[in-house]
């Protein structure tokens, strides 16, 4: 998914110590709602009155005094919070929070914040006030907080769409999408204004900026603008068909959903199969993975189903479900019995049948392919020909026909040749048509500074990570959590603790998911662009970073509950808070794990399969920071898509892990085989791969560099008098062109033309030297 639940969502914008503000907005609201309104309330208007009083609203905006502006913005805060006073139920609160949304987005509400946000970020006295004070609380962010937390409802409520919506919130949400995603005249996108708050709270200059709501918005900004992961596989296919290219072999989200958690075979199963091979029901299948060639394998029953499998995934909740999850003997003897009585069942589940991918062919593959059949078999090479067969022997023909029937070409491929043509024959192709995309527009937004704000992000990642020490140098992220008064009491303490890890998570998850976003929108929008934020994500150490938030025991991040759901938005707004005791605060919610730290998991795992996929330098920076084990405790989370992502990470260094790694871990090698996408002729388990000469790995990444400067150049630097300028060398043209001269100077023609006309001397024999 590309969120949570909307409830789910909404609460996490708030901390638990931000709790008492609930009633502080409703009192600002129902103060004037009651000189303006009398004897009702907020539900029993007609729209014509609620729109009257919200305009009534904004214009106690344009006050100068900024405690009266404070006031009235937390009145709009309770209007688009649900006006829960007056709500019966969570569900609620829910419905008029969306209805609210859309009403004050109508009216202008979120320009108008816009306005209030650009003058608190401007506002030099609250952040001189907040570098003077040693420790930074949620008092220091009161005005920046509101207004984020509105525009956040308003994005958030928007954004989400039900089958129930009126057609007029439709149109009201493609309009919100569009001045988002397309500024006006000369005005940046509304994401590159928070873009520019994360790299000025990181500086140091702004550390009262509450960075949880700023990424918060972020990130819900990106996804309602460029479109979620569903939207951006739509667009994929139709740019596909848009280059003439050959249709997706699967949907990848429907593949995902149908794949399920492996759950590898332990040694109770391992005895059950030697006990049949000894009745000589599995002579052909001893130890298959040793002897056989990779392609032979796609032809056998993958260990992962098999149909005697003792345990299934449901039920041995107690059996460690780590791919090297052992069993110690008592457990062994304990399960071995119960096998003939769980078969009937299992044999029941209908298991999909063959490989969950389609195998894909690169052009390279196949070239490659010909250059070591045409050396072996004739002797010399014809180079990129892939149609010529003459001599080859007839084998060798099948290979080509099948390698080419599973040909994949990418819409990054056509776009690199397109750009190698266009760096070469630049006048002849002329200028090339960019579609104006919110993902192209974000871009060109963000192109100076692109390197300060990964930078930033990285940053406060690390410090939100939570293997993370606490340094005196790194930035503090806690500023809009921490109470002005620190807690007295245990229970206190342990409220606040629980407080700071559930902000931290909340951090991390919309960091992740923000850079995923983004890297997977700029990779279908130009593959250039893609690898430009690439490469200032690798050069900021992110594969090391991300490698360092798993070395740490992952199930118990999975499964952590840092919550308080009685303290959860909207739960608290209408229903009476019970005394909290230690027994309320450890409750937490009944979900067996926490989605929040499964989502910021995933996503970690796929920015670095991004960062790493085709390159040999990066996947060696795995290898060098000893990755394999921390990825292989990874896939003890029996969760089927961050099995296939940990998996595909493991799949990429094999090459380099040496040959005793591969026998030591011969389970994790049959789950590749199973879950994670075939090469053909991908020589990934064995190490002969010919791409993979280390002496090459510096230079790759230096051609890489020197094409995406060559692209940011041409498309984005233009300047007025380019050597590629058309010159007029016609006579007739250039003496016809009208020049605008100075008023005086008809006056003083004759003059002009005397001095440097006729008094000056033509010397002929200066045109030689320009021949």
């Amino acid at each position: 998914g590309d969120a949570d639940g909307h409830g789910a969502e909404l609460s996490e914008l708030y901390s638990y110590t931000e709790e008492p503000e609930f009633g502080t907005n409703r009192r600002c609201f129902e103060e004037d709602f009651h000189t303006q309104v009398r004897g009702r309330r907020w539900l029993e208007l007609d729209r014509a009155q609620q729109k009257a009083y919200v305009m009534h609203l904004l214009d106690g905006l344009e006050v100068v005094n900024r405690d009266k502006r404070l006031k009235v913005a937390r009145a709009i805060l309770y209007l688009a919070q649900g006006v829960f006073g007056d709500c019966d139920n969570e569900g609620d609160v829910l419905h008029w929070s969306r209805h609210n949304s859309f009403l004050l987005y109508q009216l202008g509400t979120f320009t108008a914040f816009l306005e209030l946000l650009n003058m608190e970020i401007d506002n030099s006295q609250a952040c001189s006030s907040a570098l003077r004070k040693p420790a930074i609380s949620l008092a220091d962010s009161t005005e920046l907080r509101v207004l984020l937390s509105v525009m956040y409802l308003m994005v958030e409520n928007i954004r989400v769409e039900q089958e129930s919506d009126p057609p007029e919130w439709k149109t009201c949400r493609e309009t919100f999408r569009m001045e988002l995603g397309f500024p006006v005249r000369t005005e940046e996108p509304f994401a590159l204004l928070l873009f520019t708050m994360v790299t000025k709270f990181c500086s140091g200059h702004a550390p009262h900026f509450p960075m949880k709501k700023v990424l918060l918005l972020l990130w819900k900004v990106l996804l309602f603008t460029l479109g979620g992961f569903e939207a951006l596989q739509a667009m994929k296919v139709r740019k596909r068909e848009e280059l003439g290219l050959p249709p997706l072999p699967e949907d990848s989200i429907q593949v995902m959903r149908s794949m399920r958690a492996a759950s590898p075979p332990t040694y109770c199963i391992e005895l059950v199969e030697q006990q049949q091979q000894k009745r000589g029901h599995r002579s052909r299948r001893v130890r298959p993975l040793m002897k056989q060639d990779s392609l032979d394998i796609y032809n056998e029953r993958d260990p992962f189903k098999n149909d005697e499998a003792g345990i299934d995934e449901e039920e041995s909740d107690d059996v460690d479900s780590g791919i090297e999850g052992e069993l110690d003997l008592m457990e062994r003897d304990a399960i071995i019995p119960a096998v003939p009585a769980q078969r009937a069942p299992i044999e029941r589940v209908s298991f999909p049948k063959g490989l969950p991918w389609a195998p894909k062919v690169r052009q390279k593959d196949i070239e490659h392919f010909l250059e070591a059949s045409r050396n072996k078999f004739i002797g010399f090479t014809l180079g990129q020909d892939t149609e010529t067969l003459i001599g080859l022997p007839r084998p060798i023909h099948e290979s080509v026909k099948t390698l080419k029937q599973h040909k994949y070409i990418s819409i990054s491929d056509v776009q690199i040749k397109n750009e190698e043509e266009l760096e070469k024959c630049p006048m002849s192709l002329g200028e090339e048509e960019v579609q104006e995309t919110p993902c192209e527009i974000l871009y060109r937004a963000m192109l100076y500074n692109l390197p300060q704000y990964m930078i930033a992000l990285l940053k406060i990642l690390l410090a939100a990570a939570p293997t993370s020490k606490a340094k005196t140098d790194s930035i503090n992220i806690l500023a809009d959590v921490l109470p002005e008064e620190m807690p007295i009491t245990v229970l206190q303490s342990m409220k606040l603790g629980i407080d700071v890890n559930r902000h931290k998570e909340i951090i991390v998850k919309s960091i992740s998911a923000l850079l995923l976003l983004l890297l997977k929108h700029l990779k279908l929008n130009h593959i250039y662009q893609f690898e430009y934020v690439s490469q200032h994500l690798v050069f900021a150490n992110c594969i090391p970073l991300i490698l360092k938030f798993f070395n740490q025991n992952i199930m118990s991040y999975i499964t952590a509950k840092n919550s308080i759901s009685v303290l959860d938005y909207p739960h608290c707004t209408v229903h009476d808070l019970p005394e909290l005791t230690a027994e309320s605060l450890e409750a937490g919610d009944n979900n067996q794990f926490c989605w929040r730290n499964l989502f910021s998991c995933i996503n970690l795992l796929r920015i670095l399969n991004k960062l790493t996929k085709w390159k040999h330098s990066r996947t060696m920076m795995l290898v060098v920071f000893k990755s394999a084990p921390i990825l292989k405790r990874a896939l003890k989370v029996k969760q089927a898509m961050m099995q296939l992502y940990v998996l595909k990470l493991l799949k990429i260094q094999t090459k380099y892990l040496g040959r005793q790694w591969r026998k030591s871990n011969m389970k994790t090698m049959s789950a590749i085989y199973q879950k994670v996408r075939h090469r053909m002729n991908d020589d990934w388990a064995y190490g002969n791969d010919i791409d993979a000469r280390p002496w090459d790995f510096q230079s790759e990444e230096c051609t890489l560099r020197a094409n995406i400067e060559a692209f940011n150049s041409r498309r984005y630097d233009k300047p007025q008098d380019s050597e590629f300028a058309p010159v007029d060398n016609c006579l007739q043209s250039v003496l016809g062109q009208r020049l605008e001269l100075p008023e005086d100077f008809h006056c003083s023609y004759e003059l002009w033309l005397e001095r440097e006309v006729f008094s000056q001397p033509i010397r002929w024999e200066e045109l030689l030297h320009y021949q």
